[in-house]
Parts: C-alpha cells; structure tokens; sequence
C-alpha cells in the first residue's frame, strides 16, 4: 500500500473514531433528549403495570422528560419484550421485567435471548406469595399440612393462575421439596379463586400476600406460609414456609427494569442511580408497599444475576414437573 493510501485511512480512521466517541459522549451527557417509553408486556392494571406506573412518574421527575406506559400484552409477555430488543439503543425504551421472565425461556421457543439482548438496568422489587388453606381444612402449619397430605394421598389441590405463572410453580416447587403431592387446578386469576376457597371447593392457593391478608386476618381462610426467604414486610406476622417445615424454600415474583443491550453504559448508569434513588424516597417506598412490592434498590448487577438464578431455578422445575406451555 502506497504512503498516500496509507495517510488516507488513517485520516478516516481518526474522523471515525471522533464521530463514535463524540455520539456515544452526546448520548450519555444529553440523555434524556425526548420522552422515554417504558413498555410493560401485560395488561393495563395488573401488579406489573402498577409497578411500572409509580416509577415511572417519578423516574420522569427525576430525568426530566416523561417517562410514558407503553402496555404491549400478549404471549405471556413476549410481545413488549421483543419491542424493548427491537429499539435503539439509545436509553429512550425501557422494558419492565416480570417474574414470568424466569420461565418464559423454557416454556416457549423466543425470538430472542433474554440475556443476551437486554441490558439489566435497576431492580424494582419484591411481591412475596403466600399459601393458604381453606379454614375447615384440619392443618396450621406447613409439617401438619405434610401430615395430612400424606394421610390422604392424591385428595388435595391448590389453585394458582396459568400453568407457567410463578404460582403454579412455586406450587410444584413445594410439592418436590416437601414430598408431598397436591392436584393443581388452573385458573385464569384471583377473583374465580376466592369464591371456591371460601366455598370449600378448593383445598389451598397460593398468590400475592397483599391479596390474601385480609381474608386471613379474618379468619376466612388460613395461612400456612409466605414464599420468601424472609418474612413480608406486608404481614410480618405470617412466618415463611421455610420456618414452618420446607428448609430454603424461596419462590417470589419480582420486577425490574432492562433496556436494549447496546445501550451506552453511562445512560445504563444513569438510569441505576435514578431508579435505586427513587426507590429509596419514603413517598414512593410506601406506594410499592401498599401494592404487596418491597422495594429492592440495587445495581444492575444484582439484578442480571438475579434473572440468571430465576431461569436455572424455573427451568429445573418446568423440566422434572414435566410442564407444557398454555
């Protein structure tokens, strides 16, 4: 190659080294330049759009520009996910995370890779369930619970919602780790669950604490235990299933939020420091809290190592229960 051509490509070379570094610069220093867009792949109203409004509000506050609920429901939330992957990466479309994300890989064949292209940015929080029990059922805790499914094989069930939800998982997660067997019965949500429960055609159901306490706090049904490592800041009182007999039992839903993978790391950043400061606002802690979330600042780290656990755990169960998609 002669001088001249060699001059040349250095040249261009310099010039195009400039222009990356000063768009990758304007972006991180610029952002937000417009109104961000934080889809959420489920309907309107339900825990995950609820999570995803209040901090979206006050994230807008926070940046500057509003932060709009873009809702993208259907295919158990594969739908808004492929949205996130498919927009620039620029920081401006943000992707409310579910616990669902944690089974949606081994249930369904993805059009995309959850860890591979989506960029962890801030977990959100926490919404524990909890397992009840109809109150004419003869059992208070999870070892009399053993008992009594032991004593009568095969006459037990529990409901949870649809059979790749976290709550039906968490229920087959119990069934393993206690050895004990409970007929699942499907069902499209909590309202046709309460009926059957307080009717005595259900046995047990397990769902969203928040959701549950009031009829355990008046003695309509019972509590046998929440679901996570600790107690529930939502009703401290009720111990947690590895308290009462099933040792390291941990099944919650959660949220968090990604965005698209090649994202520039100083607008990841940014974002981390927004959210995890606006989770720590007593304002905004109190509203998680009112809706069964415990809010979980955090680095993007914890939470792309949390997703990690969430797949390895959900895929070992899907597979030795031998569970399908809807």
């Amino acid at each position: 190659m002669s001088v001249w051509w060699r001059q040349l490509w250095w040249r261009a070379g310099l010039i195009c080294g400039a222009l990356c570094y000063t768009h990758v610069g304007y972006s991180a220093s610029g952002y937000p330049q417009r109104p961000i867009r934080m889809v959420v792949g489920l309907p309107a109203g339900g825990s995950t759009d609820v999570m995803g409004r209040i901090v979206a509000t006050r994230l807008g506050e926070r940046l500057g520009q509003p932060v709009v609920v873009d809702n993208r429901p259907g295919a158990n939330g594969i739908i808004g996910i492929t949205v996130a992957v498919q927009s620039q990466p620029d920081g401006h479309t943000l992707v409310m995370a579910a616990g669902s994300w944690g089974t949606i890989g081994t249930l369904y064949k993805l059009p995309f890779d959850l860890q591979r292209d989506l960029a962890a940015v801030a977990f959100v929080g926490t919404s524990p369930y909890v397992l009840v029990v109809q109150s004419v059922l003869p059992v208070k805790n999870m070892a009399e619970l053993v008992a009594y499914a032991k004593a009568h094989p095969g006459q037990l069930n529990y409901a949870a919602s649809t059979p790749g939800s976290l709550q039906r998982l968490a229920g087959e997660l119990l069934k393993r780790n206690s050895g004990i067997d409970m007929l699942y019965v499907p069902y499209k949500g909590t309202g046709a669950v309460i009926p059957d429960l307080l009717g005595g055609r259900l046995d047990a159901a397990i769902d969203n604490v928040l959701v549950m306490a009031p009829f355990i706090r008046k003695g309509q049904l019972r509590g046998i235990g929440v679901t996570s490592i600790k107690r529930s800041v939502v009703f401290p009182e009720l111990p947690t299933l590895a308290e009462t007999g099933v040792p390291n039992f941990n099944a919650v839903g959660w949220f968090g939020l990604f965005t698209q993978a090649k994202t520039p790391q100083p607008i990841v950043d940014r974002l981390n420091l927004e959210v995890s400061g606006l989770l720590r606002e007593s304002a905004v802690r109190d509203r998680l809290l009112a809706q069964g979330a415990e809010p979980q600042p955090g680095s993007a780290q914890d939470l792309r190592a949390h997703l990690a656990r969430e797949i390895e755990t959900w895929r070992k169960v899907i597979v030795e229960a031998g569970i399908k998609a809807d």
